[in-house]
């Protein structure tokens, strides 16, 4: 069983241990033994594993592994934010069920179909892909729902942003463009200039 679980990077769904062969007998009797133990419902990993380096984010993505990590907790991700998020705040294309999850708690949002395929980045965390939205996405975004996060928050991460290494500008305005805010954020991005 512990050379299933390898193959899936450590973790796996009931389902997926079932389609693998695993009776549930025996699954079960693995996390009674404390073989594994459980991420989120329905979702477990070896014991022996190392410790999760960020277990809410895990929990939700992989009950969720079509969303994407957006707005407050990307900012989080990207270090760009002296916010601690509440919730997972995750995306999904227009016309998906919006996420749901009393532990930990999720905040779902809807994008637009180009909006929601538009600056994804992919990291490989705890034997789990995360698909995270990149900074420069994740301002525009935040300029497209600054009367729900609050324009203080907004503008903390814009000032972040300019103290790193290379920010990149001009893919803030191009991801403005798409989400369709870019004349309310130019002149905050010719104000930090």
């Amino acid at each position: 069983m512990q050379e299933t679980f390898h193959a899936y990077g450590g973790q796996l769904r009931m389902s997926e241990a079932l389609r693998a062969g695993i009776s549930r007998y025996t699954f079960y009797r693995a996390r009674d033994e404390g073989l594994i133990e459980p991420v989120a419902r329905g979702v477990y990993r070896l014991a022996e594993l190392p410790p999760l380096g960020h277990p809410d984010l895990i929990a939700a993505m992989s009950r969720f592994p079509g969303a994407v990590l957006c707005l407050e907790s990307a900012l989080s991700w990207h270090e760009i934010t002296t916010q601690i998020p509440h919730h997972v705040h995750l995306a999904v294309a227009r016309g998906a069920r919006l996420p749901k999850l009393d532990y930990p708690p999720v905040r779902g949002y809807r994008y637009s179909e180009v909006a929601f395929g538009a600056g994804i980045e992919e990291f490989l965390e705890d034997g789990l892909i995360l698909r995270i939205y990149s900074a420069e996405k994740t301002l525009a975004d935040c300029f497209k729902f600054r009367n729900r996060m609050g324009m203080d928050v907004v503008l903390e991460a814009l000032k972040l942003y300019r103290k790193r290494q290379a920010p990149q500008f001009n893919k803030v305005l191009e991801y403005a463009r798409i989400c369709r805010v870019e004349k309310v954020i130019r002149p905050y991005l010719e104000a930090v200039l």
